[in-house]
């Protein structure tokens, strides 16, 4: 047994037994080791290192288990960088292994001779160690696997081509240096202190205006979220990063906050008086009630993280589910429920707001009809992924995620690539359940079709259910597009912006993937039952207009004044921007005055 071998076992032990991987020679002896492992670990073949270090990551959000990816030295390693940031930035735990040269050839400047301790310094700043001795290997994996489960966060170890090939040894001599360490870990019960929780409790019992905002932190507390959510009269609103639960269903359930937000969330946290965050760090001030406004509760299991969004009183470190039923005994059930219905009344608005939009008429097709069919038709259990772009809006706004589905992107990092293989990943780790990825054409050009290589490589594992990407296409970097204008105050820049139209149905075809294009809204229905009906992994491609505008649920007065500026400069779809633009906000008014004049559908 190589060293190669040993840590292979050691993180099979660890619970590992699937590696996101790209060969080379740096890392030569651990694909030896891969073949005699009989697939256990096994090793997963992206287009990309990059794409396998956003498999890892996704494996980790969809498992909860420890994800893990495999580079080769030098540009192999570099490529890791941007997933491995997006596990760092979401608090993912990650491992990576990555080759280094030879020890005798190192400091000599030989060829692929990179400092991976220096490039990933920051990425892996918790542990990022090298293996310079046999007895080494089994230390490192353990400590790795404990530090990335503990602090949920990417652990490196870095293995330089010979000492992989040396042979093992499992356990250490018997003399003054040797470490002997242990598989397991078990997760902490982690608690405040009971004073804190009191005082948690008087700020809540007082408030008679509740707002809760849930994140990624909430995800396993969702029956702990909703029952003090009912004891407090409150309404959940929910971060990109918190999207599942609680479920969108929930009448209360005020959807996404923020930029991608909803305008019953944006009524709630304007009017609340207590301000009571779980889970999250949601970085946006200008979404969040204005200082003083509101009293303020956080649960946050890092302290470092705690009371640095907004002024809170009361500063719960723990786990969110531990210290919500901690705190469930000490609430009062709010006896004034006029707060609550305010808010479901809301929510009901925005639901019809969010159906009169996605039916507004567009060239040729109107993105948000789109989600907004991909929700009616969404199947039990089903994984939804997304990318950057102004995709993430609709599917923030439109998709109703019903208990036991599962759906992520790149929260904190937002970069583009991570929705298509997200979307492998969720297949690999759950073969039976149905997985879509919604994503944009420029992310889909830069490096999702090639991932579609990946699926035609691993054709068996792919047919067990659906497996749907829908593209859309639009010929605009569109999010971009609309933030020259919102906050630069440019019209749109075709030169940087515009990109070339590609058949991406029948790139599908050509690998042997189903492939469906569709630019009618009296149509769009039946494309989507095609694709979540198909036995083959499908490219559901979608031709939509990019001049249908991502308006947030409160249009900043600086923001309005940039998007003029941009239009009475010469913007080259400024004629659509703002009839459609207008068209938005005018459902939003007359369901505005439906529900709340007399003779209005709530009387």
């Amino acid at each position: 047994m190589q060293v190669a071998d040993y840590i292979l076992a050691r993180l099979r032990d660890w619970g590992i037994h699937r590696i996101y991987g790209y060969p080379g020679d740096g890392i030569n002896a651990f694909l030896g080791a891969l073949d005699r492992a009989d697939g256990d670990p096994e090793l997963i073949q992206p287009r990309h290192e990059e794409m396998g270090a956003f498999m890892a990551t996704a494996h980790a959000k969809f498992t909860g288990e420890i994800g893990c990816c495999m580079a080769t030295s030098g540009g192999g390693t570099v490529h890791l960088l941007n997933g491995l940031y997006d596990a760092k930035l979401d608090h993912q735990p990650v491992v990576a292994i990555v080759g280094q040269q030879k020890r005798i050839s190192l400091g000599s400047a030989y060829q692929q001779e990179i400092d991976p301790n220096t490039l990933y310094k920051d990425v892996s700043s918790d542990f990022l160690q090298t293996c310079m001795h046999p007895a080494q290997a089994r230390h490192l994996v353990d400590r790795a696997c404990k530090v990335a489960l503990s602090n949920r966060t990417v652990a490196t170890i870095i293995v330089p081509d010979d000492v992989g090939e040396e042979d093992a040894v499992p356990s250490p001599p018997r003399e003054h240096g040797a470490v002997y360490s242990s598989i397991g870990w078990t997760r902490s019960r982690v608690l405040p202190d009971e004073a804190e929780l009191r005082k948690a409790a008087d700020v809540l019992n007082a408030g008679q205006k509740v707002a809760m905002v849930v994140g990624q932190g909430a995800q396993t507390a969702a029956d702990e979220v909703m029952e003090v959510a009912d004891l407090l009269g409150a309404g959940v609103a929910k971060t990109s990063l918190g999207r599942v639960e609680p479920s969108d269903d929930l009448p209360y359930v005020t959807g996404p906050i923020g930029l991608l937000g909803s305008t019953a969330t944006e009524d709630m946290i304007s009017n609340c008086d207590t301000l009571f965050f779980v889970g999250t760090s949601f970085p946006y001030a200008e979404w969040l009630p204005q200082e003083g406004q509101a009293r303020g509760v956080e649960i946050d299991i890092d302290g470092r993280y705690i009371g640095i969004r907004y002024p809170m009183e009361a500063h719960l470190v723990g786990d969110a589910g531990d210290t919500l039923r901690e705190l469930r005994p000490l609430l009062e059930r709010k006896t004034d429920r006029s707060w609550r219905e305010r808010i479901e009344s809301r929510v009901d608005e925005w639901h019809r707001v969010l159906d009169d939009r996605a039916h507004d008429a567009a060239d040729p097709l109107n993105p948000e009809l789109v989600v907004h069919e991909l929700s009616q038709r969404l199947p039990a259990g089903a994984i939804v992924t997304t990318d950057a772009g102004s995709v993430a809006n609709w599917w923030a706004r439109h998709l109703v995620l019903r208990r036991g589905m599962k759906a992520s992107l790149a929260g904190n990092l937002a970069t583009m690539g991570p929705g298509t293989p997200y979307a492998i990943a969720a297949r690999f780790a759950f073969p039976d359940r149905p997985v879509i990825a919604v994503i944009g054409d420029g992310v889909f050009q830069m490096n999702g079709m090639a991932e579609m290589i990946t699926i035609k490589r691993y054709w068996d594992r792919f047919q067990s259910a659906p497996l749907v990407f829908c593209v859309f296409n639009n010929q605009d970097l569109n999010q971009v597009t609309w933030e020259q204008r919102a906050m630069a105050g440019d019209p749109k820049y075709p030169g940087s912006q515009w990109i070339p139209d590609v058949p991406y149905a029948e790139y599908a075809r050509l690998l042997g993937l189903r492939g469906i294009r569709c630019d009618s809204p009296e149509e769009i229905g039946r494309a989507w039952d095609e694709a979540l009906g198909s036995t083959v992994p499908c490219v559901l491609e979608v031709v939509v207009d990019p001049e249908i505008p991502p308006v947030p649920p409160h249009i900043m007065s600086e923001q309005a004044k940039k998007a003029a500026t941009a239009m009475a400069k010469g913007d080259p779809e400024a004629a659509g921007l703002m009839r459609k633009g207008v068209k938005q906000k005018a459902h939003e008014f007359t369901e505005s005055v439906k529900t709340h004049l007399p003779g209005g559908s709530d009387r």
